[in-house]
């Protein structure tokens, strides 16, 4: 009896693990938005609901596949320590540019279009509904780590986010070093 306990424990447990990719997205949209129509939340601090928003993102983003998208052929002259350095860096300021474009649509209505799946690459479509009547479209790439789904690019309005950064880091690392450009992202971080 208690391996068959043992063995739905263990099959439930999976099945909660094995969310869909748009049930990922969601799940952390979710997370940031209340419901619409749903009974007012608590009025929080810019800080606090920065740092919830931030919460977020790490539990969404992997941000080491981001830094290395974004670095191109640069992330293999890297030593671990400043691979390292980028991953902290960047990571904040993708979390800032997210929690930005989140709350520019904070409250407005998200419906998600359609979701595609290509072995253990996917891609969410959403679209954010502005209170001028334009709509914004937010596309999520994902790809399936070991035991979930993890957002390395987003594209609003069809730009993408890792690619923004990395023809900037391209041109800036043309012109200098990758020290430098670490420069840079500690004085954007405030570290």
């Amino acid at each position: 009896m208690a391996s068959v306990i043992m063995v739905m424990l263990l099959a439930s447990a999976g099945v909660a693990a094995a969310a869909s990719p748009t049930e990922t997205v969601q799940g952390a949209v979710k997370q940031v938005f209340p419901e619409q129509g749903s009974t007012p939340v608590q009025k929080v601090s810019t800080d606090k609901r920065r740092a919830q928003i931030r919460k977020v993102a790490e539990s969404l983003f992997d941000f080491e596949e981001m830094s290395r998208i974004s670095l191109g052929g640069y992330w293999t002259q890297v030593s671990q320590a400043e691979k390292d350095e980028f991953i902290r860096l960047f990571s904040s300021l993708i979390a800032s540019s997210y929690m930005g474009k989140i709350e520019q649509y904070a409250g407005e209505p998200i419906t998600y279009q359609d979701e595609r799946v290509d072995g253990d690459e996917a891609s969410v479509r959403s679209r954010v509904v502005t209170p001028k009547g334009s709509e914004v479209g937010i596309e999520y790439r994902l790809y399936r780590t070991a035991n979930r789904w993890a957002v390395y690019d987003i594209n609003v309005d069809g730009v993408s986010l890792v690619g923004s950064y990395k023809a900037q880091f391209t041109r800036l690392l043309q012109r200098g070093s990758f020290a430098e450009l670490l420069k840079q992202l500690r004085q954007k971080a405030g570290s």
